[in-house]
């Protein structure tokens, strides 16, 4: 017999709740050695490699590359290179009860026994049937032949709910209203939509529900009457032409569901106030310019200039926490990095004690990580300020979301020539489009305002950095 063992999504940090498998390293059935790369598996902020820990092969890959699952869900059975038998195999993953992995749907809950009539004997479950294990332990309990339950999870998965509503008499309810109503059958219908199909005559065994668990609802109704009971009357607009092409359909990743999920807590929670300002950055080019060898970019001297203007203000140098603001010693300048599979914001840490060199060197590294899925999660956590800067892209201004639970964030939009009136004189002058995105709960306009300052007293004398 071999000696068989169960590889599951593993956890990093106390806020994973799930991972998606970016890629698997070994197929099934080819062995490797310790220390071979395993899997890619994605979170919502970083991609790690999970090595072997010992000798061993994959004798059945469950998880499905490009899917997510639940920490603690099955991925995958090993061997330590022994042949198993697919009744071993079989064992194995029938027997490992987890929580269902489908994204997006709760965690199966086995439901209560009914109190009376007493439980039927137990029924085994043929092999080969698609089904959660909170469900399979129900079917089983109740005695349920699940071959007649048309699975509602994802891929025709049978689920406890469905199992559950298996396991319920037929109801004959007495129903009343305007219309007189009979019982239509065992169709999972709204109540609405079985007025309705009485209404028009509508079968609702035919139809296809395209509520939650294919439940059908008055809409599904509607679109089986005939088009002279349920269409308004005729338009006199000529008819809108279906779009043509093809529409390609792509699913978020992991990491671009949470950007939505925080950016869009962040518009709402978070009161946000502008600061807009435009510094002159002739001085700073033609610094940059007089540097022989590599040079650093306008955002590292901008990432220096900014550690410096948060040490002068402090109080834009924060985090926010509930009812409690956190002031940082060092400024953790957060740089925002587009890659993929969405913005990541690695971190500066201590930029203020950095040169520009230094920090040019860092943030190259850091953003090639990025792009690459090769960050630790400490170099994305935390964070007292963030840089996004989109000059690059020929955006002359924009305003930034905060990323909490920071307090601010700053936008840099492209330097263009405009006309300033220097010392008498006009001239045209390369200017930059700064914006201040501030949390009005704990910053105030004027400690904004003194930042922007103190700014742009940087930004237009550049041998301070």
């Amino acid at each position: 017999m071999a000696n068989l063992r169960i590889f599951t999504m593993p956890k990093w940090g106390i806020e994973m709740a799930e991972g998606t498998i970016a890629e698997w390293g070994v197929a099934e059935g080819e062995p490797f050695a310790k220390g071979a790369v395993l899997a890619l598996i994605e979170t919502d902020k970083i991609t790690n490699e999970i090595e072997a820990e010992a000798d061993g092969r994959f004798v059945r890959l469950v998880a499905k590359a490009g899917e997510t699952y639940l920490v603690g869900a099955l991925l995958a059975v090993l061997s330590d290179g022994d042949e198993a038998s697919e009744a071993e195999i079989e064992a194995i993953v029938a027997g490992f009860r987890q929580a269902d992995t489908s994204f997006g749907e709760e965690a199966d809950a086995v439901p209560p026994a009914p109190a009376a009539p007493p439980p039927a004997a137990s029924k085994p479950i043929p092999a080969g049937i698609a089904i959660s294990p909170a469900a399979r332990l129900a079917a089983e309990s109740r005695g349920i032949d699940v071959a007649a339950i048309a699975g509602t999870g994802r891929s025709g998965r049978i689920t406890a709910q469905d199992v559950d509503q298996a396991a319920r008499p037929e109801a004959r309810p007495n129903l009343r209203g305007p219309y007189p109503l009979t019982p239509l059958g065992s169709a999972y219908a709204t109540p609405l939509a079985r007025r309705l199909a009485h209404l028009h005559g509508v079968d609702l065994a035919g139809l296809t529900g395209s509520g939650s668990k294919g439940r059908i609802g008055k809409a599904d109704v509607l679109a089986a009457v005939a088009p002279a009971e349920s269409s308004p009357a005729p338009s006199t607009r000529p008819p809108v032409p279906p779009p043509s092409g093809k529409v390609e359909v792509v699913p978020m990743s992991a990491m671009r569901r949470t950007i939505a999920r925080r950016l869009t807590e962040s518009k709402q929670a978070i009161p946000h106030f502008y600061l807009r300002r435009r510094v002159r950055v002739d001085r700073l080019v033609a610094l940059r310019k007089a540097i022989d060898g590599p040079r650093p970019t306008i955002n590292d001297y901008l990432v220096k200039a900014c550690a410096l203007a948060l040490m002068e203000v402090p109080q834009v140098n924060i985090q926010v926490h509930g009812n409690d603001i956190h002031r940082f010693a060092d400024a953790d300048i957060a740089v925002a990095v587009a890659t993929e599979r969405g913005l990541m914001t690695p971190i500066v840490t201590a930029a203020q004690a950095l040169s520009v060199a230094d920090i040019s060197r860092i943030v190259a590294d850091l953003a090639q990580r990025a792009r690459s899925g090769r960050l630790a999660s400490e170099e994305i956590s935390g964070g007292s300020f963030s840089l996004s800067n989109l000059g690059g892209h020929g955006i002359d201004q924009f305003d930034a979301i905060i990323n909490p639970p920071q307090g601010a964030i700053l936008a840099v939009g492209a330097a263009r020539s405009e006309p300033i009136d220097d010392e008498g004189a006009i001239r045209l002058v390369p200017m930059m489009h700064l914006s201040l995105s501030c949390d009005h709960r704990a910053i105030d306009g004027a400690d904004g305002a003194r930042f922007m300052a103190a700014l742009a007293a940087l930004i237009e004398a550049p041998h301070l950095l």
